[in-house]
């Protein structure tokens, strides 16, 4: 927005780069050490197998319909970059 013909606004930015990165290192602390991200990930990917699992018919089609409508990850999505 160009607010420069308007002599009663002022325009001005905020660099957040540095709250970012103060709040990112904060994150990091705040989980710990022992924090490991690939088992996270694989405790994720196992608790949303087992979510959807023995689903009945009715629930497979609106499962199958959710995925196709790219609601949902399909079983074997991978990662959330592939959907």
């Amino acid at each position: 927005m160009d607010d420069s013909s308007r002599p009663d606004h002022l325009a001005f930015t905020i660099d957040l780069t540095l709250e970012e990165a103060r709040r990112r290192a904060e994150v990091l602390a705040a989980l710990g050490p022992d924090w490991d991200p690939v088992a996270a990930l694989r405790s994720e990917e196992a608790a949303h197998r087992l979510l959807y699992s023995g689903l009945d018919a009715e629930q497979e089609r609106t499962f199958a319909m959710l995925v196709e409508a790219g609601v949902l990850p399909g079983r074997d999505a991978g990662d959330a970059a592939s959907h």
